[in-house]
């Protein structure tokens, strides 16, 4: 045992040096106004002692006029993230509502422009016969448009007669005899 407490031969033989550029640590001095850390920790200063069960409002706007505790903080925080989901959400059924009545608005001016062509699959209008109701009816009173000129006082009477443009700009600028 005694030889474990020796040094080994050839480390003996090694000098040992100082550096000049290593200090060795002192001992600290304290202060004459060191005072020791109590053992026990002092209650808080941001709690009432009157009134424990308030929540402490330890968090002051810049201005200090007004004071909040992180609960109330994070809680108006919670209040307005919901206000603005729910404003969000309002505003996307507006856009589209507002978007469904455009479409149904342009679909009835489909529907006026041709009835019936998109309430069915297939594409394909055909006209369909006005006399296929009662034929006694139709034939007691002819069209204005089917009427010849016979009877002078449905002569009278205003009509649809096609434009000729070519006599339209004979009358109005005279016509060209042109042989």
């Amino acid at each position: 045992m005694y030889e474990s407490y020796r040094p080994h031969p050839l480390l003996a033989q090694v000098p040992l040096t100082v550096s000049p550029f290593i200090n060795l640590p002192t001992s600290v001095t304290l202060p004459y106004t060191y005072k020791s850390v109590p053992s026990t920790i002092p209650p808080s200063v941001t709690v009432d002692p009157s009134n424990p069960d308030v929540k402490p409002r330890y968090v002051v706007s810049s201005s200090g006029e007004h004071a909040a505790s992180p609960e109330e903080i994070l809680a108006s925080c919670n209040a307005l993230e919901q206000h603005l989901n729910k404003t969000r959400a309002d505003a996307e059924k507006a856009i589209r509502g507002w978007e469904d009545s455009i479409t149904q608005r342009d679909l009835a001016e489909k529907r006026r422009v041709a009835p019936g062509w998109l309430d069915r699959d297939e594409k394909l209008l055909q006209p369909s016969n006005s006399a296929a109701g009662p034929r006694g009816h139709s034939q007691s009173q002819p069209s204005l448009l089917d009427s010849s000129f016979s009877d002078p006082s449905a002569a009278a009477l205003p009509s649809m007669v096609p434009r000729d443009e070519g006599e339209e700009l004979d009358r109005a600028f005279g016509g060209l005899d042109v042989k």
